[in-house]
């Protein structure tokens, strides 16, 4: 596996390595060991997968609340999605801004996802399908959102969403101490 550092610290993209022959092709998608390696979370107590009917379809942003802070461990495998992060660490040099990247069933990379982001994508092709590891199990009450147009965060969607949910679309704008502070 090969670990891609992105511009925000403890955000990575994760690009298995294949090996390929006239069957098809095999990757290993995790190794305890080099996660681990790399300072990075090796324990996944839940394991989900999202799937989304139509192109463009936007789910996030997401993330959940102390003392129930998550990592993600998101990655595409079926279809095609640009996937997003957003920094939430308040004592962050990087907070409120973002990374995305492509992740598809083809290309096989991986989002991991630290404690203290919002996570959220959009599907690029019709029929979608997203693998989760979760480092804590879901916590409802934990749960929470920042609106997917946030104009603090400024994120910049490859299209206008086709279907999000209501409560996607109902999230509170961010209210923010010192405006000052968003780049």
């Amino acid at each position: 596996m090969r670990f891609i550092e992105t511009k925000i610290d403890g955000l990575w993209v994760i690009e298995p390595e294949r090996a390929l022959d006239r069957r098809g092709s095999f990757a290993r998608t995790f190794c305890k060991r080099e996660f681990s390696d790399h300072g990075l979370v090796t324990d996944f107590v839940q394991h989900s997968v999202s799937q989304s009917t139509l192109k463009h379809t936007l789910r996030g942003l997401h993330f959940q609340k102390p003392p129930h802070q998550e990592v993600k461990l998101v990655s595409c495998i079926r279809g095609t999605i640009w996937d997003v992060a957003v920094d939430l660490r308040r004592d962050s040099p990087t907070y409120l801004r973002w990374v995305a990247t492509m992740l598809s069933a083809d290309n096989g990379l991986q989002f991991y996802i630290p404690e203290g982001f919002a996570h959220g994508f959009q599907s690029l092709s019709d029929d979608v399908a997203v693998s989760y590891m979760i480092s804590v199990p879901y916590a409802e009450g934990s749960a929470a959102g920042i609106r997917y147009d946030e104009p603090a965060i400024g994120i910049t969607w490859p299209a206008r969403p086709s279907v999000i949910s209501e409560r996607d679309l109902n999230w509170p704008r961010l209210i923010l101490e010192n405006a000052s502070t968003v780049q």
